[in-house]
C-alpha cells in the first residue's frame, strides 16, 4: 500500500478503541468530486485480479501439488477462506485496520460498514470510492489467510482450519495491517511495505512454519512417495497468480499512474528472474530443471518483490528476483531438510523467506525518484533498520498468535485429522466427495 499517506496521529490502546467506537465522529470525506473515474476503473480491475489469485489461482496451485485424495479438500480451504474472511472484513476488519489513527488499532466506526455512502472516500485512497477501497483491501486479507493452508495441507481438519482462519485474521492480520498500512506504530517508525511482504507473505510464512511444526509431519513423510498429483494444475495456478500479482502490486499504488506501471514491470521481471535462477540451480545440481522448480522460482520472485515493487527500478527488480530464486531454493531444500519440518507446500520457504528478503531489499534499494523514500544505497541507513524492526515484529506477532490459536483449537476440537482419515484422504473424510 502507499506509505506516504500513513503518517497519522498516535492514539491509545484497546480501552480507547472501545470508547472511541461508541462515538461517531465524521471519518470519511463525502466528496464525489474527489473520485477519479480512471483510478476507479483501474482499481476495479486490480481488485478482480487479486481475488483471482485465491480462487482459482491459489486453489489450483496448491491442489496440483497434493495427492489425488486431498485435491478437493485443498481447494475447499481456499474457498472457505474467501467466504469467511470477506464477511469478517466487512464486519470489523476494515474498520479496525483503516479507520482511525491509533498506534495499535483503528476504531469500530465502520462496523459492518456503518455510515459508508456512495460518495465517501477513505483518506488512504482519496481518488476512489471507499466501497472499492474496502473491496480491494478485502482481497488481501483473504489471500493472507489462504496461503497458510499450504503448510498444513493433507492433515488439518476443515473445521479446525476455518476456526483458525477467523482467529488468525482477527489476532494477527488485522493488527499487522494496521501497524504497517493503517498508520500504526510501525508506519510511524518508517517501515515500508508496498504490497504485503510483511503483512501477507512473512506473516503467513511465519504462521505456516509454526503450524507445520505443531501439527507434525504427514504420515509417511520422508519414507513414502508424496509426489504431486497433477503439476499441470499447479502450472495453471501459477499463471493465474502471476497475472493476478499485477493487480496485487500495481494496484497498491491505488491510482492509475506511472508508479503502478513501474511496480508491475518490476514484478514481472522479478518473477522471470526467480524462475530462471531456480531452474539454473536445479540444472547444475540435478542436470534437469523441473517444472515444479520453475513455478516455485517464479512465485518466490513474485513474493519477494512485493514489498519493494513500488520503491525500486526494474533493474533492481531483476536482481531481487535472482536473490529470491537462490535463497528460497536453499530454504526449501537444505534448510527444510536440516531441521526436518514438514511445510507441505513450502509456504515458509517461499513466502516467509521471500517476504523477509524483499523487506530487507526495500531498505537497501528504495529509490527516492520512484517511491519518495531513499534506502541504504542512497544514503539512508535508518530505513534498513526500520525494516529489520518490521521483520522481527511480524515474525513474533504472527508466530505467537498462531501458537496460541492452535493450542486452543487442538484442546477443544482437535487440529489434526485422525490417522485413519489421513490415510483415506481428506476429500472423502472431510467433505464426503472424491475425484474418480
Amino acid at each position: 500500500m502507499t506509505t506516504w499517506l500513513r503518517n497519522r496521529n498516535a492514539a491509545t490502546g484497546f480501552g480507547a478503541l472501545i470508547l472511541s467506537a461508541l462515538a461517531s465522529p465524521a471519518f470519511a470525506q463525502d466528496s464525489a468530486a474527489g473520485i477519479n473515474p480512471t483510478d476507479t476503473a483501474w482499481m476495479i480491475v486490480a481488485t478482480a485480479f487479486v481475488l483471482m489469485m485465491t480462487v482459482p489461482g491459489l486453489a489450483l496451485f496448491y491442489a496440483g501439488m497434493v495427492r489425488k485424495k486431498n485435491v478437493l479438500a485443498t481447494m475447499a480451504q481456499s474457498l472457505g477462506a474467501v467466504a469467511a474472511i470477506s464477511i469478517l472484513w466487512v464486519a470489523y476488519g476494515y474498520s479496525l485496520t483503516f479507520v482511525g489513527g491509533g498506534a495499535s488499532l483503528g476504531t469500530l466506526h465502520r462496523f459492518m460498514l456503518s455510515g459508508m455512502t456512495m460518495d465517501s472516500i477513505n483518506p488512504f485512497a482519496k481518488t476512489i470510492p471507499e466501497s472499492l477501497f474496502v473491496l480491494y483491501q478485502m482481497t488481501f486479507g483473504v489471500i493472507a489467510v489462504a496461503l497458510i493452508a499450504g503448510s498444513v495441507a493433507d492433515r488439518m481438519r476443515f473445521s479446525s482450519y476455518m476456526l483458525f482462519c477467523a482467529g488468525w485474521f482477527t489476532l494477527a492480520y488485522i493488527p499487522l495491517a494496521h501497524w504497517i498500512w493503517g498508520g500504526g506504530f510501525l508506519a510511524q517508525l518508517g517501515v515500508l511495505d508496498f504490497a504485503g511482504g510483511l503483512v501477507i507473505h512473512l506473516s503467513a510464512g511465519s504462521a505456516g512454519l509454526v503450524a507445520a511444526v505443531m501439527l507434525g509431519s504427514r504420515r509417511g513423510y520422508g519414507s513414502e512417495n508424496l509426489a504431486p498429483h497433477d503439476l499441470s494444475l499447479a502450472v495453471i495456478g501459477t499463471g493465474l497468480l502471476w497475472v493476478g500479482w499485477f493487480g496485487f502490486n500495481g494496484g497498491s499504488a491505488l491510482q492509475a499512474n506511472s508508479r503502478a506501471v513501474m511496480a508491475i514491470l518490476s514484478t514481472h521481471l522479478a518473477a522471470c528472474a526467480g524462475a530462471l535462477t531456480w531452474s539454473a540451480i536445479e540444472w547444475i545440481k540435478r542436470r534437469k530443471p523441473s517444472v515444479l522448480g520453475m513455478i516455485s522460482g517464479a512465485v518466490a520472485g513474485l513474493g519477494t518483490i512485493t514489498p519493494a515493487s513500488g520503491f525500486v527500478t526494474p533493474g533492481q527488480g531483476i536482481l531481487i528476483g535472482v536473490i529470491a530464486g537462490g535463497i528460497c531454493y536453499w530454504a526449501c531444500t537444505s534448510l527444510k531438510h536440516r531441521y526436518k519440518y514438514d511445510d507441505t507446500l513450502d509456504v515458509f520457504g517461499i513466502h516467509g523467506i521471500g517476504g523477509m528478503i524483499g523487506t530487507l531489499m526495500t531498505g537497501i534499494f528504495a529509490t527516492q525518484s520512484i517511491g519518495g523514500v531513499a534506502g541504504l544505497l542512497e544514503g539512508n541507513p535508518h530505513l534498513l533498520l526500520a525494516q529489520i524492526v518490521g521483520i522481527v515484529v511480524t515474525i513474533v506477532w504472527s508466530g505467537g498468535a498462531t501458537y496460541v490459536l492452535l493450542k486452543l483449537i487442538d484442546a477443544r476440537v482437535g487440529a489434526r485429522v485422525s490417522h485413519e482419515h489421513e490415510v483415506e484422504g481428506l476429500d472423502i473424510t472431510q467433505h464426503g466427495e472424491a475425484l474418480q
